[in-house]
């Protein structure tokens, strides 16, 4: 499930649009989609709680088990990263 959209454009001329931030539940994780990355968030990583990354994807297999006020910090950071990249739509 995707929230808002954004509308890229590369240096090479690939572009397109896709969701700003969104989530999938999945057999063995729950997976969060930020994007573009959690390059930049560490600090907030470190107070969520069990989890793994991917490149644009935060896996968790428990809700649970997850800090919830660190988990909207990093939704919120994501979106605030991308916004200075693209501008965001409400979807």
């Amino acid at each position: 499930i995707g929230f808002g959209r954004y509308d890229y454009e590369y240096a090479s001329g690939h572009k397109g649009t896709i969701f700003a931030t969104g989530f999938a539940v999945r057999k063995a994780e729950l997976v969060v989609y930020i994007l573009p990355g959690y390059a930049d968030f560490g600090t907030i990583l470190d107070d969520l709680g069990p989890h793994r990354i991917g490149k644009s994807c935060l896996y968790l297999k428990r809700l649970a088990a997850v800090d919830e006020n660190a988990l909207r910090k990093l939704i919120r950071a994501g979106l605030d990263d991308l916004a200075t990249r693209w501008p965001i739509h409400p979807a």
